[in-house]
């Protein structure tokens, strides 16, 4: 088994100007055709322009364009890993639970609870080296949006489709995401392990504090991340293209407050420590420290070695289509005019 990769994936970009050149062609050959059919009828004129081929500048146009898309190919460096390898790391294994209710759309922190949660874990993944990340979302259940992994492209992904639809019933299950956390972990990995709980904690609905005890019983510590202020804030709903709040059965406007005493609480059954967010910081870089205060277990993990490069093979297509490009003209040879090649 091989694994492929672009060593420059970046520069695929460019590809997207190969649409942008059809579009062109397409309106210049149509611009063309209206201007000849200006001078009179397309049969008529066909037969004053005998060896004008309708056929020919559009296969050298698509030659063009598989050879240009071929050097930009070749440019991104495709590459082929054909050997494994055993890679040695250090590091901890955390799982981090993203409350994702409707709760955590107030915006008493800007811009709103879950979007600002979801910049500070984006950070905290960036500042990470050979630890592993795991990360899951919970509302009124608790599911694993990605798998312990040190893949941090791939988490940073998953991230960013986090939102509150995808979890459909409403809730904040502390318990379930904690219980469901403690079994994501490696399971032959012996080293220290953290989970981190970000929510605002309200209608909490299990025994959260239970979870964090028997979770710390197994050497797992349990953090908690409070999002929300003090006072609170309403919950921005959309109701006929008009931006509104959440209201209760009387027409109250319902604030969502922070449960800020249970969190304390589930930190310390877990072991962990409680840090409450604000506008200013979320409390990831505190947990991080402490998290790096961790002693680091050897973990051990496969990855692919040798890449070779096959970016050669790209460029030499290319280079046998630009000289087929040279060879095959637009008008017809008067000599080979009856062979059909083209139609």
């Amino acid at each position: 088994m091989e694994m492929f990769r672009f060593a420059h994936i970046e520069y695929l970009y460019a590809l997207g100007v190969i649409p942008v050149f059809i579009i062109l062609f397409w309106i210049t050959r149509r611009r063309r055709r209206k201007a000849l059919e200006r001078f009179g009828q397309t049969e008529v004129i066909s037969q004053l322009m005998p060896n004008v081929s309708k056929s020919r500048p559009v296969v050298k146009f698509i030659i063009w364009l598989f050879a240009l898309a071929s050097l930009i190919i070749a440019t991104a460096r495709p590459q082929f890993g054909s050997k494994l390898k055993t890679v040695k790391r250090e590091g901890v294994e955390l799982v981090i639970a993203l409350d994702v209710s409707n709760s955590m759309m107030a915006e008493d922190i800007q811009p709103n609870r879950l979007e600002r949660a979801k910049r500070a874990i984006s950070r905290l993944v960036d500042n990470l080296n050979d630890d592993k990340i795991g990360l899951i979302v919970f509302a009124g259940d608790a599911y694993t949006q990605l798998p312990i992994t040190t893949d941090y492209p791939s988490a940073k992904l998953f991230l960013n489709a986090v939102n509150t639809d995808i979890v459909p019933r409403q809730g904040t299950a502390i318990g379930a995401a904690i219980e469901l956390a403690s079994v994501s972990f490696s399971p032959q990995f012996e080293g220290n392990k953290a989970i981190v709980i970000i929510t605002d904690g309200e209608n909490h609905e299990d025994d959260a504090i239970g979870a964090a005890t028997s979770a710390a019983q197994n050497g797992i510590i349990v953090h908690t991340i409070g999002m929300g202020l003090p006072q609170g804030g309403p919950i921005p709903v959309v109701r006929n293209g008009q931006r509104d709040y959440r209201k209760d059965k009387e027409g109250n406007v319902v604030v969502t407050k922070l449960n800020e005493e249970m969190l304390q609480q589930i930190a310390a059954a877990g072991n962990g420590i409680y840090v409450r967010a604000n506008n200013a910081q979320v409390g990831l870089n505190t947990l991080f420290n402490e998290i790096d205060k961790m002693e680091k277990s050897e973990m051990e993990s496969l990855v692919y070695s040798d890449y070779e490069d096959q970016f050669q093979w790209f460029i030499a297509f290319a280079i046998f289509l630009i000289l087929l490009d040279f060879l095959i003209l637009e008008r017809k040879n008067k000599y080979l005019k009856n062979i059909k090649l083209f139609g």
